[in-house]
């Protein structure tokens, strides 16, 4: 197990508007306050989006399992943002859903807004933290300044 010990920083609260892609505005806030660690926490909806929600098969690596949404579903969400190699890296989940249809997963690559998202940024200080490559699983995972013995 790894950790690192912080305290929070800024803290902002934050809309983003139907017909934009939510990925990419909470990055590009991300990247423009230069928030390098921290959570968000998220509710509202989307038209359309794409969730990774799960591996096809429990092997490593994983394929993942993605599905499309479309067509007003409500949203709710975290996601951690720690440096990665190209800026600060979001890992984000959510869970959607409509009428009695529910999905819950990893949101990739565009997620259009339905009316409004509303989004509660909070910064850490004092962590010391990357999301890096890791051989092993294949995929991007944070690594912390110290273990638990």
């Amino acid at each position: 197990m790894q950790y690192s010990e912080g305290q929070v920083g800024r803290v902002f609260t934050v809309r983003i508007d139907d017909g934009e892609d939510f990925l990419r505005e909470i990055q590009r806030f991300v990247t423009a306050m230069n928030i390098q660690n921290g959570t968000i926490q998220f509710l509202g909806a989307v038209r359309s989006a794409k969730i990774v929600t799960g591996p096809k098969e429990p092997v490593i690596p994983p394929s993942p399992r993605v599905e499309e949404i479309f067509g007003g579903w409500e949203l709710l969400g975290f996601a951690t943002i720690y440096p990665g190699e190209d800026g600060p890296s979001i890992h984000l989940h959510a869970a959607a859903g409509k009428g009695i249809r529910s999905l819950t997963g990893c949101l990739r690559e565009k997620a259009e807004v339905y009316l409004v998202i509303e989004a509660i940024i909070t910064e850490f200080v004092g962590i010391s933290a990357r999301r890096l490559p890791d051989e092993k699983t294949g995929v991007n995972l944070p690594v912390f300044d110290r273990m638990l013995p």
